[in-house]
């Protein structure tokens, strides 16, 4: 028998729905029985015939009934045991994972977090940002919110992009050649798809960006580590291995802040030529640069076609943004246009439009200039506050650059250690053991520090609690 109570908060047609697939499970109604006719059931249960064929057709999608003309509504045949197989353990109530999520909580973030590519809100440009956001919704343009648009990305932006990447970073492309990604790993994971018919093989520095190795390892490639030499790569080692193609960092190499010399890179360049290889340059953060100008890209020394360029407005915008690039040559280019040309671009409309005449405007330029200045000051303060309480007990690694450097730590601590007293006195820093593939590469006594996300005060009072816990001083 079928019943509903029309004070709970359950539809009705939904308590009619539940009952009658309760008792097809339990066995009450077999295969081939006939439902009660809608207008039968709709005034036994003084509902309209409208809420029982909600009910009826809900059934009926699920596979759990037919409906047939002149026949009405059949139970069709369901494999019980199977059923209860499935859903024999019992499922949380939405109530219940509220419940559970609320309990769990979101641990608050360390006061003094030492995150490297973190911004400080303080820094962004909002009230600017707001406006290109609003203008872009109040456009006649805003109609493409309800399509698919460009596959590449915003054309208007690939513009802007071409000629930023010309006067800042010396790269000669047409707007045809650049693609919208997503994050670097999003460039990285495009790059590989490129490469997936080929032996695959990739070389990559040592220490390097720990997720992109994984990255290229679940793509499938055999990931050859090659050691650096105080400028940088070490080309005599790749020369050694098979690979024919290389992720590297040159103008800021991550982790440890090297800049590869002139001279290297065009060994490197020279090296891809002659092996019919290809390198793909990670210019991550290549604008912020406190005591000289920028270096200009590797892409701009290469005229065989042997670079895969990429960039990302993470580093100097908003991580939030998930807003990078690809360049590719030419020889590139049409194999990526067979292969991804019905790939939808994966970075939104918006953001894409209120970028283009954020740069358009420049906006864009103004923001780097302010951020490099409000970047330095914070650099110097974590460089300037370490010398004046640590002195030589410590080593600074890749500063002068970037948002980040390493702090090589002389205590007899290892680097777990390290961290562990850090958090003690409610200080975030991080582990730098993750970006070398051979661990025994290693030495485990340094940790990483960003500092783009903390002011010039909470840099130095950072400085001196984990002075006083890693050197034992009164704090």
């Amino acid at each position: 028998m079928i019943t509903v109570d029309k004070e709970r908060n359950i539809p009705i047609y939904l308590q009619i729905y539940n009952q009658i697939k309760e008792q097809i499970i339990s066995g009450q109604l077999e295969k081939g029985s006939v439902l009660l006719s809608t207008r039968n059931l709709a005034r036994t249960l003084q509902v309209s015939r409208n809420t029982v064929e909600s009910a009826y057709q809900q059934l009926c999608s699920e596979g759990y009934v037919s409906s047939k003309v002149c026949s009405g509504y059949i139970v069709q045949k369901v494999e019980v045991s199977l059923y209860h197989q499935f859903s024999s353990q019992r499922k949380q109530s939405l109530s219940e994972v509220l419940k559970e999520f609320h309990e769990q909580g979101v641990k608050p973030p360390a006061k003094y977090n030492f995150q490297y590519g973190r911004l400080n809100l303080e820094d962004f440009p909002l009230a600017t940002w707001r406006k290109m956001i609003n203008r872009v919704l109040s456009s006649e343009e805003n109609n493409c919110l309800c399509a698919y648009n460009d596959r590449l990305g915003e054309a208007d932006l690939r513009v802007e992009i071409m000629k930023y990447l010309y006067h800042s970073r010396g790269v000669s492309c047409k707007p045809e050649q650049i693609i919208l990604c997503s994050g670097t790993l999003s460039c990285l994971s495009i790059i590989c798809q490129l490469f997936m018919d080929q032996d695959r093989k990739i070389a990559v520095e040592e220490p390097c960006y720990d997720s992109a190795r994984i990255l290229f390892q679940n793509h499938g490639f055999q990931v050859s580590p090659i050691e650096l030499e105080e400028d940088g790569l070490d080309i005599g080692k790749l020369n050694h291995t098979s690979s024919k193609l290389i992720y590297a960092t040159p103008s800021h190499q991550f982790p440890t802040g090297t800049v590869m010399p002139i001279n290297k890179r065009l060994k490197l360049i020279e090296w891809a030529g002659k092996n019919d290889a290809y390198i793909i340059e990670d210019d991550y953060d290549s604008e912020l640069r406190y005591n000289s100008r920028p270096i200009p890209s590797m892409s701009s020394l290469d005229n065989k076609g042997r670079v895969i360029y990429m960039n990302t407005f993470s580093k100097s915008f908003a991580p939030a943004l998930r807003m990078s690039f690809i360049v590719l040559p030419y020889s590139l280019l049409e194999k990526y246009k067979m292969n991804w040309s019905k790939y939808n671009c994966n970075v939104p409309w918006l953001e894409q439009k209120a970028m283009y005449l954020f740069m358009k405007e420049g906006n864009w330029e103004r923001h780097l200039r302010k951020i490099c200045l409000l970047n330095k000051r914070k650099h110097d303060a974590l460089v300037n506050s370490i010398h004046q309480y640590m002195k030589d007990r410590v080593t600074i690694h890749g500063k002068n650059a970037g948002l980040h450097i390493l702090l090589e730590v002389n205590n007899q601590m290892s680097e777990k250690l390290l961290i562990e007293k850090a958090a003690g006195v409610n200080v975030k820093v991080y582990p730098v053991s993750n970006y070398w593939a051979n661990p025994q590469n290693y030495t485990d006594n340094m940790v990483l520090m960003g500092f783009s996300g903390l002011s010039e005060e909470e840099i130095i009072e950072g400085i001196q609690l984990l002075e006083s816990v890693w050197f034992d001083s009164p704090s």
